[in-house]
């Protein structure tokens, strides 16, 4: 198996992750390390890299080569980003790094850094119609696309770091922010197509300041789910989170719960930049992506295919990903996944489920036994919490958690006994219902092919009266398939009001 270091220089902060390169165009980050720079910190007074910071990131980048030789890795791929790409001294900055620690850093331009990001977007967010905003610590970058084709592309020369060095002078936190507000929304009005923008566009948050973001309103919101990724948050809920820190001097701002120490002085005048953008962009909320510059690198290194067009099925790659990462049986998991849609479709009046419910119903049928890699017994609530914190692409989070219960449902406890309250809290009373109804369905799927020999290959359904008559094909001998289906008629009769019967 092949590993790769990525290390990501940007203006505020340096990181590196170790990735396993898996087989069939797949790959898992397996470590990461990161550490504050502030390498853009005094370069507005003459477009220097200033020889502490430098120092600062020599000694950083010492660290990180430590670990990932630790790792083994094969190759390693360094960028610098709008900090390296500006300064002045920036080839003598390069050629330290080499003789110091033996790293060669390639120095993105504007476009390559957009694309990389981008690259990192399109593939982890079914989002047909996007503008993402990825505030750096030096730059931020804006990129419109559609259809998932990249339309445009600009990069403001500043972010949340350089911001609030500029605006420093203004002692007044509240005056600050709305100077810092100002200065942007100038710079956004430079923008043609940024005037014109779609009004039907969805908002694509990506970077440290964006993700604390939305740390801290899964914090106010007792959010049971802690991931980034796909993560939401209305406009509304921006604006009160905005207008609370607006006035906050750091010493206030540094005890929000949620954000990191390393950005509590220019966290305020990344809120700045967002709410800059408001005025141009007219949307109800902003999606957080937790995929960017470094996860780009990632899918075009392992998938090369993305460095020219988009992942065609980014859910499908992600659920692959884990089940080669956990070495399952992944003809069971398609053969499992096959015959839970011949039951939706058999089922279909009755459940009444829309087309959605499909991709809850492959990310359950298809990792429901992933628990196993933790303990066979109970393994239908390992798969619930493995799925729960997997971080899935191109699946909503309330999808992900619903898939996730499905999971945790295959088998004979219910979803009350799933200690999973917590999470039945985010779903109305039809998603619940929903949810029962699939894990049936689940359940039954895998009775199919309890062998794992894929004996039953087809499915047919009636509805006569109280009862549903299943007839089944099958290419060999099903005893054991159907004496385990037969468990499951209780729960089939409390899910659908329908015996069911098996022929």
């Amino acid at each position: 198996m092949e590993k790769i270091a990525i290390i990501d220089l940007g203006s505020n902060t340096a990181r590196l992750v170790i990735v396993n390169i898996l087989p069939g165009g797949f790959f898992k980050v397996i470590d990461e390390l990161k550490e504050p720079i502030r390498l853009a910190e005094g370069m507005e007074i003459d477009g220097f890299l200033k020889p502490l910071r430098m120092v600062q990131t020599i000694r950083t980048l010492k660290t990180f080569k430590t670990l990932y030789e630790s790792h083994n890795v094969d190759k390693v791929f360094a960028y610098g980003t709008a900090a390296v790409r500006r300064a002045k001294n920036q080839e003598a900055f390069v050629e330290e790094i080499e003789n110091q620690v033996g790293i060669q850093i390639q120095v993105l331009s504007q476009q390559e850094e957009a694309s990389l990001v981008y690259t990192g977007v399109i593939n982890s967010m079914e989002i047909p119609k996007g503008l993402i905003i990825d505030i750096g610590g030096g730059s931020t970058k804006l990129i419109c696309y559609h259809r998932r084709n990249m339309l445009y592309q600009d990069t403001l020369p500043f972010g949340a770091l350089t911001l609030t060095k500029q605006f420093s002078h203004i002692e007044n936190s509240e005056e600050r922010a709305m100077a810092i507000e100002k200065h942007v929304y100038e710079e956004m009005d430079k923008i043609d197509w940024l005037k014109n923008i779609d009004p039907e566009i969805r908002l694509i948050g990506v970077g440290g300041s964006i993700r604390n973001l939305g740390r801290i309103s899964r914090r106010l919101k007792k959010y049971p789910l802690d991931m980034a990724h796909n993560y939401v948050i209305s406009m509304e809920e921006f604006d009160t989170i905005y207008d609370t820190i607006k006035p906050l001097s750091a010493e206030l701002v540094s005890r929000i719960k949620g954000l990191s120490s390393a950005r509590v002085d220019i966290f305020p005048a990344a809120l700045s930049v967002l709410s800059a953008l408001k005025s141009f962009v007219q949307v109800d909320e902003i999606t957080v992506g937790g995929a960017g510059l470094r996860e780009g690198a990632m899918f075009r290194y392992a998938c090369p295919i993305t460095a020219e067009k988009p992942l065609p099925d980014i859910v499908g790659h992600s659920i692959y990903t884990m089940l080669h990462h956990f070495n399952m049986n992944i003809e069971h998991a398609e053969h499992v996944f096959d015959l839970s849609m011949q039951l939706f479709r058999q089922l279909r009046v009755l459940h009444k489920l829309p087309r959605p419910y499909v991709k809850i119903l492959r990310v359950a049928s298809m990792l429901h036994d992933v628990g196993m890699t933790m303990k066979y017994y109970d393994h239908h609530k390992h798969s619930m919490y493995i799925i729960l914190n997997s971080n899935l692409y191109g699946i909503p989070q309330k999808d992900l958690v619903m898939a996730a219960l499905v999971a945790g449902s295959h088998q004979r406890d219910s979803l009350e006994e799933l200690n999973a309250q917590e999470y039945l809290n985010l779903l109305t009373e039809e998603e619940i219902e929903a949810v029962k109804k699939l894990g049936v369905i689940v359940r039954i799927a895998e009775c199919f092919d309890r062998s794992c020999g894929k004996v039953i290959v087809g499915l047919n359904g009636d509805i006569l009266g109280d009862s549903v008559i299943l007839k089944i094909e099958s290419e060999g001998e099903c005893v054991l398939e159907i004496k385990d289906a037969l468990v499951a008629l209780p729960e089939f009769r409390r899910a659908f009001k329908k015996n069911l019967e098996i022929l």
